[in-house]
């Protein structure tokens, strides 16, 4: 069998279709969209069609949609641009423990120079904000609520429609980190009284490098970069066109498709949970079993084991999954997100996160699960720990 990969949480393949419509901006259409003779004109021609696919896939309006390098980049633009634009108003942040690190250690940078007061929001067992404590965190000063849409970690999905209601009503910017969610969640900013949306377009099988920040008419934002008077003088930096392109057809593609993707990718979900639980013990699911998960997303505990051990394990028998966050792997700290949800530091340790992709089979899943258990087996044969619980340990 081939290599799996069960790690589109990190990352997605760049689609067949999303690669052929790039081409032509490497060799034939490569004028600079914003030069004003006609080989710039033509090039300017699509990404003004992306933009407006992006703007189709979330409700908003072409103008609100500002390209940038990826997530990382929108989540501080969105940060900094709010803090710099409304501080007559006060440098109060509200957002939660469990925050992609592109958030999270911006924030804590920002506290720490003096630049901003931020709240951390704690979560349930499953990953939920309480709406209550939100709500009794908001000050005078509050400028900003940003909560993630759909964790990295857990797929645990807020309720964004309801959180930003409770912005709306005091007056202050909702932003929402939905990196995960295009393309998995159904997103309405209008709705979803949204003020500004990050998202990155390898998430949903298009190019890395390329994502956008939503930024609705009216919301006061400083520019993140000087230079040129790119992306309406917000957003220096001769534009991506290939990678435009190629975002903007991705996005057409996973909002027309994710009803069709999400019950396939969940079927296969459903059926790893099921099979993992049945055949190995001292096991546990982290995050939520209700339907506020991203499809995609399975996420366990193995007790007696470290996560990283099970990842290089499974790596050797061909098939990829990730012990966290693709962007805390170098880490060897337990996860933040587990912690947050009362998981002890041990089973935080030994946990993996899978994540299911489109392409994916249920043959694949059947080889993951019976690799899966004679590892399992095999590392816990190893650890003290369950030699202990077993009775086993000579040196005890």
């Amino acid at each position: 069998m081939n290599r799996i990969y069960f790690d589109h949480s990190a990352t997605t393949p760049t689609s067949e279709e999303v690669v052929k419509e790039m081409l032509p901006f490497f060799t034939d259409i490569y004028g600079n969209g914003s030069s004003q003779h006609s080989h710039g004109r033509e090039a300017g021609k699509y990404i003004d069609i992306a933009r407006r696919q992006v703007a189709d896939a979330i409700g908003a309006k072409p103008g609100e949609i500002y390209f940038t390098s990826g997530g990382t980049e929108s989540d501080n633009w969105a940060i900094r641009g709010v803090l710099s634009g409304y501080k007559a108003k006060g440098k109060h942040i509200i957002t939660t423990c469990i925050e992609h690190p592109a958030m999270i250690k911006t924030l804590e940078s920002l506290q720490k120079n003096g630049l901003a007061e931020v709240t951390f929001l704690g979560v349930d067992s499953e990953g939920f904000i309480c709406l209550e404590e939100l709500k009794n965190a908001i000050r005078p000063d509050t400028i900003l609520i940003s909560v993630m849409t759909a964790n990295n970690e857990i797929g645990t999905i807020q309720d964004i429609k309801e959180i930003g209601a409770i912005a709306k009503a005091n007056n202050i910017i909702f932003h929402t980190d939905a990196v995960q969610a295009i393309g998995n969640v159904k997103i309405d900013v209008k709705e979803m009284n949204i003020d500004l949306l990050s998202m990155s377009a390898h998430k949903f099988y298009g190019p890395k490098g390329i994502g956008v920040l939503y930024r609705r008419n009216g919301i006061k934002l400083s520019s993140y970069m000087t230079g040129g008077e790119q992306e309406r003088n917000m957003r220096a930096g001769t534009l991506n066109t290939p990678a435009i392109v190629g975002m903007g057809k991705a996005i057409e593609i996973a909002t027309r498709d994710i009803d069709k993707n999400n019950k396939y990718v969940s079927e296969l979900r459903d059926y790893f949970v099921a099979q993992v639980e049945s055949k190995i013990d001292n096991v546990y699911y982290n995050g939520t079993k209700s339907n506020k998960r991203l499809a995609s997303n399975a996420n366990f505990s193995f007790e007696f084991i470290e996560g990283e051990s099970l990842l290089l394990r499974l790596d050797l028998a061909g098939i990829s999954v990730s012990s966290g966050s693709a962007c805390s792997s170098g880490s060897l700290e337990p996860s933040y997100v587990l912690l947050a949800t009362g998981r002890a530091i041990e089973l935080a340790h030994g946990s993996l996160r899978f994540s299911f992709g489109k392409n994916n089979t249920k043959q694949e899943i059947d080889y993951c699960v019976q690799n899966l258990v004679k590892i399992v087996q095999d590392l816990r044969e190893l650890s003290p720990l369950f030699l202990i619980k077993k009775g086993e340990n000579k040196y005890v």
